[in-house]
């Protein structure tokens, strides 16, 4: 199957300076492990969106916040909008970077749209915070929302999950009131974790109640407990909805060596995940669907767990060892000993809370299905 994977080099000016956790080097060290596997990019590049494509799910008010910002010219009201802050502090060409990651993200889905192709892999974007109104989470704009509404504009009802390992509220919150659009997220609990919201009580409002369904999941999660809730919630989620396409943010942050959450996936739980992610979409929307990236925020399992993403997302074999070369070369460049094989050495973590960590996470798993079942039929 050929799978157009969407790039551009305008995605890595989407850069809020070499502090922020939110680092184009991610993309570069992709790009350059996917060459040195022998499997180099052969990317479309898409246009940038628009400020029209912008406003289909954003306020005008936002965008023109975006653009001062963009000039150097942000204001005392831009904070309002969660511009110059420091989780998204303004940059110059702010707005034509946010719009580059955007349009990426909606190419996929107007190629799935038209019927080009089935399934398309967007490398770049997941900017799953962004509001209608307000910039959050390192996200500016919301591409995820932006190519979701452009799928509905077309007739798709839409099928959104989201496995970062913070809650998709932005993406949520857009789609709220929209019965043809489902939103799934598998998360760690806003009781412990930005951005506070996701749990199971959200169940979507007004036209929209039963669209919306949160897997709130304790810190310490571990693999097992992690799948199991998926299978639980995600597969009867997709029976029960009848999508059309299936649209999904691949956050690599649930990651155990992640610095800014708490849950304890592995690289081979991701392969899992990914693998059976085609199979849902090969079961439930004929095989439409489109990957994005999102957060990661460890460079070393971030890149491995994307690099396995594109492998298996093009059908290619996975790799046991990664090149040397690319190995030593990025040690050296950002001074960080990296993982030599592309999935991670046996772990151990003995954490004490286990058992409860499970049972708590089969209590929510269960109750999300029994809160969303007498609104599903």
């Amino acid at each position: 199957m050929s799978v157009p994977l969407l790039y551009s080099d305008a995605y890595l000016t989407y850069d809020f300076g070499p502090e922020h956790p939110f680092s184009p080097v991610r993309q570069r060290m992709l790009l350059d492990l996917l060459d040195g596997l022998g499997h180099p990019l052969d990317a479309v590049e898409p246009p940038v969106a628009t400020r029209e494509d912008v406003l289909s799910v954003h306020a005008d008010a936002l965008v023109r916040q975006v653009e001062a910002c963009s000039d150097g010219q942000a204001g005392s009201r831009a904070k309002r909008f969660g511009l110059g802050t420091q989780d998204v502090p303004a940059f110059s060409n702010m707005d034509a970077a946010a719009r580059a990651l955007c349009g990426g993200t909606l190419h996929g889905a107007r190629l799935i749209a038209d019927g080009t192709t089935n399934r398309a892999l967007q490398l770049g974007g997941g900017l799953h915070h962004a509001q209608r109104k307000l910039a959050s989470g390192f996200c500016v704009y919301n591409d995820l929302s932006i190519a979701i509404q452009h799928l509905r504009d077309e007739g798709h009802r839409v099928a959104y999950l989201d496995i970062d390992v913070h809650h998709g509220d932005g993406v949520q919150f857009l789609h709220y009131e929209d019965p043809d659009v489902l939103t799934l997220s598998l998360h760690e609990s806003g009781r412990y974790l930005f951005p506070g919201t996701g749990g199971v009580q959200e169940t979507g409002d007004g036209a929209g109640e039963g669209a919306s369904v949160n897997v709130p999941l304790e810190p310490f999660t571990e693999t097992d407990s992690y799948l199991d809730a998926f299978e639980r919630v995600v597969p009867y989620s997709l029976q029960r909805f009848h999508p059309d396409v299936l649209v999904v943010q691949c956050g690599a942050d649930a990651h155990f060596s992640d610095p800014l959450a708490d849950l304890l996936l592995t690289t081979q739980a991701y392969e899992t995940l990914f693998r059976r992610i085609l199979e849902l979409a090969d079961e439930h929307t004929d095989g439409r669907l489109l990957l994005t990236l999102g957060g990661g925020y460890q460079p070393d399992a971030t890149v491995r767990i994307w690099a396995m993403l594109s492998l298996i997302a093009r059908g290619i074999d996975l790799p046991e060892r990664l090149p040397t070369e690319w190995v030593k070369r990025w040690e050296d460049t950002i001074g960080e000993s990296l993982t030599p094989t592309l999935h991670d050495p046996e772990k151990d973590f003995n954490i004490p809370r286990r058992p409860t960590v499970e049972q708590q996470n089969e209590r929510v798993s269960k109750r999300i299905l029994e809160l969303l079942a007498p609104l599903w039929y």
